[in-house]
């Protein structure tokens, strides 16, 4: 059955500004490219841990006259402090550290097209964390 998220796909309006972003900015490697028969770079697979990836398409993104379901991308960080740091220092605008309701420490940024994106560190007190071990995880 399932056993993880593989990858988050994202039409964006200009390619390239993107992957310098999640590449550049947020230190996600290269993993590959996806290319046309011509040879051109349609979109390109950066690795966001494990074995998750994110997915970039050269593309625009088609407005829903409904508010879509989707609403952010969470990454999961090691040290949040410094990576917010780190990302400010990158020219990243990072919202400031808060605890969640989860018991979890969160800030929030944005990629080039406005998509969200939170930063995520657990705590001994997050409720994913209690869950984890409650499940075997």
């Amino acid at each position: 059955m399932i056993t993880g998220l593989s990858h988050v796909c994202f039409h964006v309006t200009d390619l390239q500004r993107s992957i310098s972003f999640y590449r550049d900015k947020l230190g996600l490697p290269l993993a590959f490219e996806l290319n046309l028969n011509q040879g051109k770079v349609r979109g390109v697979y950066l690795r966001a841990g494990g074995r998750t990836f994110i997915e970039l398409f050269q593309g625009t993104p088609i407005p829903t006259p409904k508010e879509a379901t989707y609403k952010h991308i969470c990454l999961e960080v090691d040290d949040i402090e410094k990576t917010v740091a780190v990302l400010r220092e990158r020219g990243v605008t990072v919202g400031d550290i808060k605890l969640g309701g989860d018991q979890s420490y969160q800030a929030w940024l944005a990629d080039p097209d406005g998509n969200r994106i939170e930063l995520h560190q657990f705590t001994d007190k997050s409720l994913q964390v209690a869950a984890l071990k409650r499940l075997g995880g």
